[in-house]
């Protein structure tokens, strides 16, 4: 057992626990702290490159979200954007390009007229974007579009596809470089254990132990195995979701987005060019509930049957979610999508949806591509539960899915960041993250 004990042991090397990482480095005066990573690199498992649709969301072309909703994304994904326009190879982590959400029909086109009305103050960017202009930002969604069928767009030349692998390797460079803390990561580190011990906290991973006086759990979907496993969090279960993605050669000049129905917590289909391969275009997500905790890693059933136990109440969450004719009817249709010849056959016609002229045949499964979503269910009120997931604890905290995801990498970690410097009773520099990093109203 090490005899050292760390002022904060953070589980998870993807962009949630490394962004954690870089704020308590640079901006506090935590002593001494340990990222403690399963696999023998950052961010590889949900913030690596090909298991995300390499997005960082604002809130204005994202049509589930309330204006409130889009006004805190906002703010936190600008400190991303500050973050990376810091840095001297910035332009090797994301790539600025026009996006665009689009209505399709009167229903969607009035409802779409509607919102830019309400959000154009928050998004003075963002323009209402017809036909004739449509066609001349991004030809493919209007070529061979019939001329009857109404449509409309919300664009803006403000748009990111990112690597949120590289950033989360960044921050850990970034973190490594300050004087005055000593910052230990630890690769090949698979935590199997949380004990307490005294007040402190003992992690026990494959023949390594750490003790520290604080714990971040930053590991996905495992996050909540680990709070079970603390006693924490009994009322949450799981469902993962699996987003997956189609690939075809790249037709398109930027994101292009359509409208997502608001009972459902995945986003709906888009087009987006790969980040690393400007040749490359993705199609998805294809939404598919599967009983894995990390995409492909069939070892990890044991960990989703931790959080998604056989009890009455997780079978009537289950049959109540289902009772939905929307939510069961999206269910059906996405199981369909990924299944060899029929699959592309039947998901064509969602995708035609952004780019009319696409075929079946353009159309390629990305069998390497995609990730697992955690999707929580309250068990006790029988419902998903929409946004973040976190529980805090005492002296320790589980992050299970932030909102919208890694968009909100570093906002998420000044809250988490301000939890763990009140626990330790070390200062945070809130002056210092304001002026780099722009966000200061984050709880």
């Amino acid at each position: 057992m090490s005899q050292e004990t760390y002022d904060v042991a953070i589980i998870g090397g993807g962009v949630t626990g490394t962004a954690l990482l870089y704020l308590l480095a640079k901006y506090s005066s935590v002593q001494r702290v340990v990222l403690l990573e399963q696999y023998d690199g950052i961010a590889q498992v949900s913030s690596h490159h090909t298991q995300n649709s390499q997005t960082l969301h604002f809130g204005d072309i994202e049509t589930n979200y309330s204006l409130e909703k889009a006004k805190a994304v906002k703010s936190a994904a600008e400190m991303v954007v500050r973050y990376v326009e810091s840095l001297p190879d910035g332009k090797g982590i994301f790539v600025r390009q026009q996006k665009m959400v689009i209505a399709v029909g009167k229903k969607e086109c009035d409802e779409l007229r509607k919102r830019f009305q309400e959000f154009r103050t928050v998004f003075p960017e963002l323009q209402l974007v017809e036909r004739e202009e449509l066609a001349r930002r991004e030809p493919a969604v209007m070529e061979g579009r019939d001329p009857g069928e109404e449509i409309v767009a919300l664009a803006t030349d403000r748009g990111y596809s990112v690597s949120f692998s590289a950033i989360a390797e960044s921050f850990v460079r970034d973190a490594i470089l300050q004087k005055n803390i000593q910052i230990d990561v630890v690769h090949n580190a698979r935590v199997q254990r949380i004990v307490r011990q005294g007040k402190d906290f003992v992690l026990q991973a494959e023949g390594l132990s750490f003790v520290a006086r604080t714990a971040v759990v930053a590991a996905g979907a495992h996050s909540l195995s680990f709070a079970h496993d603390m006693g924490e969090g009994k009322d949450l279960s799981l469902i993962p979701v699996a987003g997956l993605f189609y690939t075809a050669q790249n037709r398109l000049r930027g994101k292009v987005y359509t409208v997502q129905h608001p009972k459902l917590p995945f986003a709906a289909i888009h087009g987006d060019p790969d980040v690393l391969d400007a040749t490359m275009m993705r199609f998805g997500p294809i939404a598919k509930a599967l009983p894995l905790l990390e995409i492909r890693k069939w070892r990890t059933v044991g960990n989703f049957l931790k959080v998604f136990p056989l009890s009455i109440d997780t079978l009537r969450s289950v049959i109540a979610i289902n009772a939905d004719a929307i939510i069961r009817r999206f269910i059906f249709r996405n199981f369909w999508y990924d299944l060899p010849w029929i699959g592309p056959v039947l998901f064509v016609r969602e995708a035609r949806k952004i780019i009319p002229k696409i075929q079946p045949a353009d159309l390629h499964f990305g069998s390497s591509l995609g990730g697992i979503r955690p999707q929580v269910v309250n068990i006790r009120t029988h419902s998903m539960q929409l946004g973040e997931a976190k529980i805090v604890g005492d002296r320790i905290l589980y992050n299970i899915t932030p909102s919208p995801g890694a968009s909100v990498c570093l906002a998420n970690a000044l809250s988490d960041a301000r939890l763990v410097t009140g626990w330790l009773n070390v200062p945070l520099d809130e002056g210092a993250i304001e002026r780099y990093l722009g966000l200061i109203t984050v709880k």
